[in-house]
């Protein structure tokens, strides 16, 4: 089997690739992550996610190369990490009581052939209505800085989360029943 890489430094997007059990290893290179002006949500990320797989790839021999990017899209706003603990604040202010939905972009590419697969999953998250007193200490505990949307399904906001209809992992940054069928088509079983 060929050995798999992550283009990606999220303590989450690893965890998530251990809990299936995959033997990987993490290598990060610069890239332009300037969207395309015209690019919807779905374009956006994959086109990322292609952008961070192939700069790992263009400095190995071998192995799989796994990029993704993540957005969040309220009322036709994307939302990327949060700039600031106000901006944090400001986007959980329009998250609060409706919602939203989550687009990852995953690519796969062969650093041997060059082979590349590239996707895209969207999940629908609603919110229940927030207080501003839950916002405020949401976004002191730190959390939402380096998160989509300002906010992790996965810790302190998932009181906030009333309903997921589609991919949990896809929210968390990695979907992964899509990733595992990309593999698949490189001879990579996860299961």
């Amino acid at each position: 089997m060929k050995k798999i890489v992550l283009a990606s430094s999220s303590p989450r997007r690893r965890e998530l690739l251990k809990q299936i059990g995959l033997e990987f290893r993490t290598l990060v290179c610069p890239v332009d992550e300037t969207p395309p002006g015209d690019a919807g949500p779905a374009e956006l990320v994959q086109i990322l996610a292609e952008r961070k797989a192939a700069a790992v790839a263009g400095i190995l021999d071998d192995g799989l190369v796994i990029g993704a990017d993540t957005v969040v899209v309220w009322n036709g706003l994307v939302m990327g990490k949060p700039s600031d603990g106000e901006d944090a604040a400001r986007m959980l202010r329009l998250l609060q009581g409706t919602s939203h939905e989550v687009y990852t972009g995953v690519a796969v590419i062969d650093a041997d052939g060059g082979r590349s697969l590239v996707g895209c999953e969207k999940t629908q998250v609603c919110f229940r209505p927030l207080e501003e007193e839950e916002i405020c200490r949401y976004v002191a505990t730190g959390e939402p800085m380096d998160k989509a949307g300002a906010y992790a399904a996965q810790g302190l906001a998932t009181v906030f989360i009333s309903g997921i209809k589609g991919c949990y992992t896809n929210v968390v940054g990695l979907p992964l029943p899509k990733l595992a069928q990309m593999l698949k088509q490189f001879g990579c079983r996860v299961i």
